[in-house]
């Protein structure tokens, strides 16, 4: 075999190597929404008062006597690590590209993830140009909710092929996991108003939504007994659906988060929002997106992982 084929071949990137930086990005992308409530928790929302530079002048923190160091740290690292995140999402939309066959469905959920993340920035330097608006801080939630959830589904598709895809479980099954995720986005959205209307703000003096906070509690747990609800109800379905080994354990981890994170919500309210039980709870509201996304595409089957034909072997070692 030619020198240069060999070299051209070994530069490819194998599937293993996509499916390990699709989880990387996953892992990042739900680790920032993480970072950001330890921001807003920590009071350093505006531990960086400026964007894209952190002080006038200045891309890095610097001693200030009204900015405390330890909330410039905060705030300054989570912005580093959405540099990270861009560099993985670049690293994998490459490995995407790069992979054989070439899949187009595959590259263009991995295009999306350096988009989101320069999305993602953009969105959090108008939430501190605007003094952490409840209402910019609600977004900024929500746009790494919709990229967690498209980096779960990019994960499966780099273990699966490219056919349209045929449901492992009936239609009305289906269809009850779509309103599923709707209640899914809306227990999400009616829990940024929370937090809108709560104590922690990422900054002391970041006015408030000004709606009554266990009002907005109720709704938010009215809609997590909704999951639940549908959640049981598939479960029931699924008994008789002859599901997939791999949808059984998705459905299983899928009931145990959400019971979860309902007990870390419940306590976390009764206890006063302590800062430390804010931070699971987002967390394991994390988890719960990235599972019902697995939920949805492991109702679905798009066929097997294709392999390189002989024919793109052959062209491979052309161009070579």
């Amino acid at each position: 075999m030619p020198t240069a084929s060999l070299t051209s071949r070994i530069s490819r990137p194998s599937p293993r190597v996509v499916r390990a930086l699709a989880i990387a990005v996953l892992v990042t992308q739900a680790l920032i929404s993480v970072t950001g409530v330890i921001v807003r928790v920590t009071d350093s929302g505006l531990g960086c008062p400026t964007w894209p530079q952190c002080f006038p002048g200045s891309m890095v923190p610097v001693e200030h006597p009204e900015v405390a160091t330890l909330h410039q740290v905060i705030e300054f690292g989570n912005r580093l690590l959405t540099g990270v995140i861009g560099f993985i999402a670049l690293a994998c939309l490459l490995a995407a590209w790069r992979c054989l066959p070439y899949r187009k469905r595959l590259v263009r959920l991995a295009l999306i993830m350096p988009l989101g993340v320069v999305a993602q920035a953009i969105i959090g330097g108008m939430t501190v140009r605007v003094n952490l608006a409840w209402w910019s801080v609600s977004t900024h939630f929500m746009a790494s909710a919709v990229l967690i959830w498209l980096a779960a589904i990019l994960v499966k598709a780099t273990t699966e092929g490219d056919r349209p895809p045929v449901g492992v479980v009936p239609t009305p099954m289906r269809r009850l996991l779509a309103v599923l995720v709707v209640v899914t986005a809306a227990v999400l959205v009616l829990g940024t108003l929370v937090t809108a209307a709560g104590p922690h703000a990422g900054d002391p003096d970041t006015p408030r939504l000004d709606l009554p906070v266990p009002t907005l509690v109720q709704a938010h747990g009215l809609l997590v007994m909704a999951y639940v609800l549908l959640l049981a109800v598939f479960g029931v379905w699924l008994r008789s659906a002859r599901p997939t080994k791999a949808l059984l354990k998705t459905y299983g981890a899928a009931c145990v988060l959400v019971l979860v994170q309902g007990a870390i919500g419940s306590v976390q309210y009764y206890l006063g929002v302590p800062e430390a039980m804010v931070v699971l709870h987002v967390l394991a509201a994390t988890l719960v997106i990235v599972v019902t996304a697995m939920l949805w595409v492991e109702s679905r089957y798009r066929g097997p992982l294709p392999q390189p034909t002989t024919e793109a072997t052959a062209k491979e070692s052309v161009t070579a």
